[in-house]
């Protein structure tokens, strides 16, 4: 540690305080808070204690739908003769796929039982922008007899000969989309239903806008004019342009069936919604939303959160950072531990190309930049620009990020502070310990800095780092959304 940060965690004794769990990846990081720190948590929901007979049920009793099984003899063609498309999330979601308690087998198995063959169903992976899946991340994903007995192929948004155009949004947006999903006589949308920063919520009409768009229409999608309004954000659908752009382009390319999860903080299946692509994803979102809303008075000075499952890497971390913002005060602090794993514990090329241009021209000039007509799109822009989100509630000395895998030479350009500032000597041999020892000092340091102010700081841990959202109101209660 720098002298002035030694000093200063040096100030602050921590002894008899409590202790604090933090989520970072599939281990606990145990983080000693001052008296009095909130703990933000998303309400207890029942676990599915049988999944596979929850995904029967929801088959034999679609919302909004008629059955698999009549959509599939209503194609009036012979069974043998008819192709069917699945799009998948790829390893950034944790949708429960794989086994005989996941989605795919009883979703294939309904498909090929009324009369569809299995060489006859592609199962695509909804990559958006994403870099292709790895064969061990397929198998991962969807057990080795799938990845090994299907079609599965990934989308990729630039390859425009695997692109059909399908029309203009009402927003002016000229939309193509994945041709062997649009070419099947049957096709089906999965995924999970939970909080997005951008959409509002995951799930639903986002297994086709983004997941098999092109690069054009992302463009839109992703662009400063949407990400801009402040219904962009998690939980809000009503006036949302991502979520509305995203539902037109899913009406147009047509759904014939969706089958969406909901999880709980352990990544638990509570739910299964299945039939009409918008009716079932509006009660997966209405169910959800009840328990990972978190109602609150205030607003903290420190907030200590996680990445999450989606903490992969610090392109997908942005969620936690997002997720924290309407819990953390002006000029605040935001410390994030993230298990960066992924083979590119920062993002793609181009993302941390981006991420230099945030660094030197701070947000509001990077969001200049970006909307100037000389400005090329770039296809990982938008994480930067929701990076922002942080930086304009607590700024560049606000935003603690705490990931041992990333190095020094890339710390460099990310946003906020650097964990590595925090470490203690040698303590690389334990990622988690070293982890720790970022937060847990990140922490003491701010602390320091309010009580050089003659403040006592308030503090709060979510507890569910980027899925249970914060919502402020007067009373403490969330107030519903009017969409739905």
């Amino acid at each position: 540690m720098k002298p002035e940060i030694e000093k200063a965690v040096r100030a602050v004794d921590s002894a008899g305080w409590p202790k604090a769990a933090l989520e970072f990846g599939s281990d606990v990081l145990e983080i000693s808070v001052p008296p009095g720190s909130e703990t933000l948590s998303m309400a207890e929901v029942a676990v599915l204690s049988d999944p596979a007979s929850a995904i029967e049920r929801a088959f034999a009793s679609p919302i909004g739908s008629p059955t698999l099984e009549r959509i599939v003899r209503d194609k009036e063609k012979p069974g043998g003769d008819l192709t069917a498309a699945i799009t998948v999330s790829d390893i950034t979601r944790p949708v429960p796929y794989k086994g005989e308690q996941g989605l795919l087998i009883p979703l294939l198995k309904k498909l090929e039982s009324s009369g569809i063959r299995k060489r006859n169903i592609t199962i695509v992976v909804g990559t958006g922008t994403h870099r292709p899946s790895t064969p061990d991340e397929k198998e991962a994903m969807f057990g080795e007899d799938i990845a090994r007995d299907y079609e599965i192929i990934d989308h990729d948004c630039e390859d425009f000969p695997s692109l059909t155009h399908i029309g203009k949004t009402e927003q002016g947006t000229e939309v193509y989309v994945n041709s062997a999903f649009l070419k099947a006589d049957v096709r089906i949308v999965t995924g999970l239903v939970e909080s997005h920063f951008m959409a509002g919520v995951s799930g639903g009409r986002k297994g086709i806008c983004p997941a098999l768009a092109d690069i054009r229409t992302i463009q839109k999608f992703h662009g400063p004019e949407f990400l801009e309004s402040p219904c962009a954000d998690n939980l809000i659908l009503e006036g949302n342009p991502c979520h509305q752009e995203a539902l037109e382009v899913a009406k147009t390319v047509g759904v014939d069936f969706t089958v969406n999860v909901t999880l709980d903080r352990n990544m638990r299946v509570t739910g299964v919604f299945a039939g009409h692509l918008e009716d079932a994803h509006l009660r997966a979102y209405d169910f959800m939303k009840g328990y990972t809303a978190i109602p609150i008075r205030r607003e903290y000075d420190i907030v200590l959160t996680h990445g999450g499952y989606a903490g992969r890497n610090h392109y997908q971390t942005a969620k936690a950072g997002c997720s924290a913002v309407p819990a953390v005060k002006n000029g605040g602090a935001v410390i994030i531990a993230a298990d960066n794993h992924d083979r590119e514990p920062v993002g793609s090329s181009e993302y941390r190309g981006l991420l230099r241009r945030l660094k030197i021209l701070g947000i509001e000039g990077y969001v200049k930049m970006i909307k100037d007509h000389a400005w090329t799109f770039t296809k990982d822009q938008w994480e930067p620009e929701v990076w922002g989100r942080v930086l304009r509630k607590v700024g560049e000395k606000g935003l603690f990020y705490c990931a041992p895998r990333i190095s020094a030479a890339d710390y460099a350009f990310l946003p906020g502070r650097s964990g590595l500032d925090f470490l203690e000597g040698d303590v690389a041999a334990s990622e988690r310990k070293a982890a720790q020892t970022m937060v847990q000092n990140a922490l003491l340091f701010m602390i320091s800095r309010y009580r050089e102010k003659n403040k006592t700081p308030s503090v709060a841990i979510l507890r569910e780092g980027p899925y249970g959202i914060p919502l402020r109101s007067a009373n403490g209660k969330t107030a519903p959304d009017e969409s739905t």
